[in-house]
């Protein structure tokens, strides 16, 4: 069994027993993305060296006692939109390819305070603005599980990095799916917690309201442990809520018996593919033979959560991403009369076109005339969707669902049609506009060997009813490992 086969935990036990070092660890990483990283592209910024110097420095703690956590020695993945003093944070945007943070994300300092090892910043859409990991300008991210299709987003590149055992665990940001969708793209474990449970103090926003950051790894234990270690109240993010819950790992226990779990109907009509629709209900049948109660129910305005979705966080990403204006940092046109143009030539050559599109989406529904008619009826939406949610939740413990309603697309396929694309986020949205918890467990393959996800929704701030079942169905459950991973080309 090599180094890469180990889950997150279990690597930090051995370390921690004087079985390998995090220099081992981090060497065996070092190994596997060099192999791999020419076909799948997971990193935008990879620092070998300080890598291995990091690796060294925590190893010294861990063997003088001063770090004894779960993690403690794990190399880490971090999405490129959290900022990282001293190494380069772009949002894989070419209107940031220069910058270079002084301060850390706060969740990025949890995991370094409890010795887990930054190996770089990984890909992901533009902004985190897609499915697909296709929007970068640093270029797409393929599947570890066939390079022919997309590992999804916009938080792709940590996902397919997990998958290809290119990290043990990343994290995300999920604005509306996005690590909930790659995880179930790429077959691998991503939660989304209550928002404001982790800080997004140094995470570039997208839409404020609805962001949050998150873990992509490989089994539910490590997405426990991971987020009792990212968890935390934080004065700097004035969303930051504090919780004397977060005893996530608690929840790991293999027993569902009572937990009543909805099935809404709305998500099994048209647009879902036949062999995910058969998984997620084969799963629940499986939850069901454990003591769970399933049943079906009615989940209104699912098809209103689309349009309020893009709407508001149209609007918010418009407004975030004002401050890019070449100025006092980032990416400045070489040639330009005076500062509007300046301002418009900046804009213009740095952000893509999909980010372009929602601030010019973003910029008309707040604009006069038009902030009425759209955006303050997407909010009225918003607060009607959770409505419903609270209704579920009074009777049931978990909502069960697939994380999208296919398995990954071919790239290409849809960047080509971007209401497509919009559409594919159908099962995930809703669960930011309540500002609910969700975790995404694979749950098996398509006919083409493509994973498939099971998302798994929680009421606000009961992480440990969802993280409980998906335990549970975890052990019941005999998930293959991507054969892209650990395996050197």
């Amino acid at each position: 069994m090599s180094l890469l086969d180990l889950t997150a935990v279990e690597l930090s036990e051995k370390i921690k027993a004087g079985e390998t070092t995090a220099v081992e660890a981090m060497e065996a990483v070092i190994a596997q993305i060099e192999a791999k990283e020419e076909t799948l592209n997971c990193y935008v910024t990879f620092d070998k060296e300080a890598a291995l110097k990091k690796a060294a420095e925590v190893q010294k703690k861990i063997e003088a006692g001063e770090l004894t956590g779960p993690l403690a020695g794990v190399p880490v993945a971090i999405k490129d939109n959290m900022c990282t003093e001293g190494m380069l944070t772009t949002c894989s945007s070419k209107i940031l390819n220069n910058f270079i943070p002084t301060f850390t994300s706060e969740a990025v300092i949890n995991l370094e305070k409890a010795g887990a090892v930054v190996i770089g910043k990984t890909n992901m859409d533009e902004f985190a603005m897609g499915s697909t990991t296709e929007t970068s300008a640093y270029g797409e991210t393929k599947n570890p599980w066939n390079t022919a299709h997309v590992p999804g987003g916009s938080s792709g590149g940590s996902a397919a990095a997990v998958a290809a055992d290119e990290c043990f665990f990343a994290l995300g940001s999920d604005t509306g799916g996005s690590i909930r969708q790659p995880a179930s793209y790429c077959g691998v474990v991503g939660m989304k917690p209550t928002y404001g449970t982790v800080s997004r103090y140094g995470l570039i926003a997208y839409g404020s309201s609805l962001d949050q950051i998150g873990p992509l790894c490989k089994t539910v234990t490590d997405c426990a442990t991971i987020m009792e270690v990212i968890a935390s109240h934080d004065k700097k993010d004035s969303t930051s809520i504090a919780r004397g819950d977060l005893d996530f790992t608690s929840a790991l226990v293999d027993d569902v018996k009572g937990l009543k779990i909805g099935i809404p109907k709305d998500y099994f009509g048209e647009g879902i593919d036949p062999e995910v629709k058969n998984a997620v209900l084969a799963a629940a049948k499986t939850l069901e033979e454990k003591g769970a109660i399933v049943e079906e129910f009615d989940l209104g305005l699912v098809d209103y959560a689309i349009p309020a979705y893009y709407v508001i966080a149209a609007a918010e990403a418009s407004s975030n991403l004002e401050r890019f204006d070449g100025v006092k940092y980032g990416y400045r046109t070489a040639n330009y009369e005076g500062l509007h143009n300046m301002y418009k030539k900046s804009r213009s050559e740095g952000f893509g076109a999909e980010v372009k599109r929602r601030i010019m989406l973003g910029s008309f529904v707040l604009s006069s005339g038009y902030y009425d008619a759209y955006y303050l009826k997407a909010l009225r939406t918003k607060a009607l969707i959770k409505e419903e949610f609270n209704k579920a939740f009074a009777k049931y413990d978990v909502i069960l669902g697939p994380a999208a309603p296919t398995t990954a697309p071919k790239l290409g396929a849809s960047l080509s049609d971007p209401i497509k694309m919009y559409l594919g986020d159908i099962y995930t949205i809703s669960v930011n506009l309540a500002g609910l918890p969700g975790i995404c467990v694979p749950c098996g393959l398509d006919s083409k060997g493509l994973p498939i996800g099971l998302q798994l929704i929680g009421d606000c701030f009961k992480e440990k009813n969802i993280i409980r079942v998906a335990y549970a169905y975890e052990q019941s459950s005999d998930f293959p490992k991507c054969p892209a991973a650990s395996m050197t080309d």
